[in-house]
């Protein structure tokens, strides 16, 4: 077993740690099939063996060219280090800066098989589950690296071992480029992932380039090492339900209603908790039987079968008696929608009230949809075998699929697009989901942000977390006492109506978050607020740390899925009409604006959520350690971190963001932004162009 003095030591080399291989019993990655020519092979060894002396690359080539014959990649399983990977202690790791310190909790947290694709248990005891694919450093979404290979992560740990306040460590990719001179103001670490130049920027490529060793897909917060486990999806589809419960059915209280959607992976699986925490009866269908087993074994699903007919009895049940139920289908989600329809035809009764999707949709042909057509078993098989075959078959079901959403969405059920790229890739099979006279970005059902969401991110609400380095409960829970005593101060100090809303179903978060034990892993929190409310917390949070409330140092980030971080047009800006929701300037600006203004490291990635080249996203990770330097690096990054979307949103013509950019102007002199004026008169327009 290697200790943590081992871990930052570098590279093991003498003697070489022994290859135990693909470890048997664990969940891996999907084989890939990236098509390398014979040169193109030598490069990705080659390539490989670039991390390792002469002395020992006549015993490594053998081994890492079968993984590339095996599986697609070299992922390097000779140097899957035997430690438990967990986030240790802040104090534990032997580094020169507090900085380096929390920037290893958060990589081997984003590695520790109870947060990588975890969810907890319905006790104290919190129930580990592997990460997604552990072996090949994956930890959410199907492909969600966290480094491309295991030398990258010997290295980077030695790496950040070493570095001092005047340093920067530069990752290109997973690659750790080395340390750089820099000054105390500036990060300890910037993370660039997939930055491939965009004419290039195609799946077909980045399977060559990844397969190559020199990209890599980080989705969100793998590659940025700011992944909390499941409580950041769970918090996000509860605002979610809650606000969709608003708008579509003029409702507060969901008991009775019916949410019917499919996946119940690391990310998906968090549909079955927030079901229950919103307190309607939530339907999952997943064809993997052993996520669905593992959920139900966890607490989060409260029933499970494999019968439809025993799956439609039991929803007419719960709904009749409005029970709170989460209730897990094994079985693909066609079925389901299918069968709903027939009951819909038969009985003239439509049991469901709200709908979503969340499969891996961006990595449809791959594994993150599997079709109705086979089993899972001969979806994996075929999937490896025939793609295109498979291809076929994925883009078939898929129009299967919206074929009976849209017969539903003829009564009064209201379904949305959950950012997984499910309309995208359903237009490209050719399903009906066009809108007519619509833009781009517009389907004939709305992306959570177009309808839902979207309104919350002008006002500048957004998926803002922290974790507590100490590992320490007792930190957390001062936190979540600091946390919902700035919400409600700002509550009783008069705030509009709207924001009040969203303080409030925040305050209820942080307490249904406590009692349902969604911590796994490292002490962390996330909850949605506004700049106001961001930095508040920061100062609070900063403040506890050098009084001794709080014992070790906190690190602030948020999920790139925010309002400024995430340049998507088919997700996070899909509520954006003036033609910009496929420029990229601010999600680019908001990591140069970050690393300018104090964040402790930053990340730029390619990918994320909606898919390979469909986004450009970026987070940040800020220490704060007590000081009143970390402080003023809060006040300003944080302003920054929150404005800069608000301000894009404003200019764009959403009057919510107009609104708040202004009010926010007037507090704070330092900020100037250029306000659009209104242009509203379509015959002026329309005589303009005809002359």
């Amino acid at each position: 077993m290697s200790s943590l003095q081992a871990l930052c030591s570098g590279l093991p080399l003498r003697p070489l740690p022994k290859n135990r291989g693909r470890q048997a019993g664990v969940p891996h990655a999907p084989v890939r099939t990236p098509g390398l020519s014979p040169a193109e092979k030598q490069l990705a060894l080659r390539n490989a063996l670039r991390y390792f002396p002469p002395d020992v690359q006549n015993m490594l080539a053998p081994e890492f060219a079968q993984e590339l014959q095996l599986y697609g990649h070299i992922y390097m399983y000779r140097f899957c280090p035997d430690i438990e990977m967990r986030a240790y202690p802040v104090e534990q790791y032997p580094c020169r800066t507090k900085a380096a310190a929390a920037i290893m909790h958060m990589i081997m947290n984003n590695l520790d098989p109870a947060v990588a694709q975890a969810l907890p248990g319905p006790s104290s005891q919190m129930t580990p589950r592997l990460p997604q694919f552990p072996q090949e450093l994956v930890t959410y979404g199907g492909n969600g690296q966290v480094f491309s290979n295991w030398a990258q992560f010997w290295l980077t740990m030695f790496y950040l071992s070493k570095i001092t306040e005047e340093q920067t460590l530069v990752m290109y990719s997973g690659h750790p480029l080395g340390l750089f001179p820099s000054s105390r103001s500036a990060p300890r670490l910037i993370i660039t992932n997939g930055m491939v130049i965009p004419n290039y920027s195609s799946r077909t490529e980045y399977e060559k380039l990844f397969a190559l060793g020199v990209t890599m897909y980080g989705q969100m917060t793998a590659g940025s090492y700011c992944y909390i486990g499941p409580q950041g999806i769970v918090h996000g589809t509860v605002l979610t339900m809650l606000n969709a419960a608003r708008r579509y059915l003029g409702i507060e209280d969901l008991a009775g209603k019916v949410f019917v959607t499919s996946g119940l992976g690391g990310m998906s699986g968090a549909q079955a908790k927030a079901a229950v925490i919103v307190g309607c009866i939530g339907v999952i269908a997943e064809v993997d039987k052993a996520a669905l087993e593992k959920r139900h074994k966890q607490g989060w699903l409260m029933e499970v079968t494999d019968s439809l007919d025993q799956c439609i009895k039991r929803l007419r049940e719960a709904r009749k008696k409005k029970e709170v139920l989460s209730l897990g289908y094994h079985g693909n989600v066609v079925a389901l929608w299918e069968r709903l329809v027939r009951e819909l035809d038969t009985t003239g009764e439509c049991l469901v009230d709200l709908g979503s999707d969340q499969t891996s949709c961006h990595n449809p042909f791959n594994g993150g949809y599997y079709p109705v057509q086979l089993s899972f078993t001969e979806a994996q098989s075929l999937m490896a075998s025939n793609p295109a075959v498979f291809k076929d078959l994925v883009q078939e079901s898929l129009r299967r699929q919206v074929s009976a959403i849209n017969r539903l969405a003829e009564k009064n059920f209201f379904f949305w697009d959950y950012g997984n790229a499910f309309l995208l890739e359903a237009q490209r099979a050719g399903a009906d989901v066009e809108k007519k006279g619509a833009c781009r970005t517009e389907f004939r059902y709305p992306s959570y942000v177009q309808h839902i969401m979207g309104d919350i991110f002008s006002q500048g609400f957004g998926p803002f977390r922290w974790v507590c380095t100490s590992g320490d409960p007792q930190d957390l829970a001062v936190t979540d006492e600091l946390a919902t005593s700035v919400l409600e101060e700002a509550i009783a100090d008069g705030v509009k109506a709207s924001v009040k809303l969203q303080y409030m179903d925040n305050i209820r978060w942080i307490r249904e978050a406590a009692r349902h034990r969604l911590v796994v892993g490292s002490q962390a929190r996330i909850l949605y607020s506004d700049q106001k409310g961001r930095v508040a917390i920061a100062v609070a949070i900063n403040q506890a740390i050098a009084r001794g409330r709080i014992k070790a140092p906190v690190v602030l980030s948020r999920d790139h899925h925010d309002v400024s971080g995430t340049d998507s047009p088919f997700r996070e800006t899909s509520n954006i009409y003036d033609g910009s929701a496929f420029c990229a300037d601010m999600a680019v600006q908001n990591f140069v604006g970050d690393a300018c203004r104090g964040a402790t490291w930053v990340a730029l990635h390619n990918g994320g959520g909606v898919g390979w080249g469909e986004v450009i996203n970026g987070g940040f990770g800020l220490v704060l350690d007590g000081t009143p330097e970390a402080e003023q690096r809060a006040r300003l990054m944080l302003s920054w971190d929150v404005s800069n979307g608000v301000a894009r949103r404003c200019w764009s013509g959403n009057r919510k963001a107009y609104e708040i950019i202004c009010q926010t102007m007037q507090e704070n002199s330092g900020l100037v932004v250029t306000l659009p004026h209104d242009v509203g008169d379509e015959q002026v327009l329309q005589q303009a162009l005809q002359l």
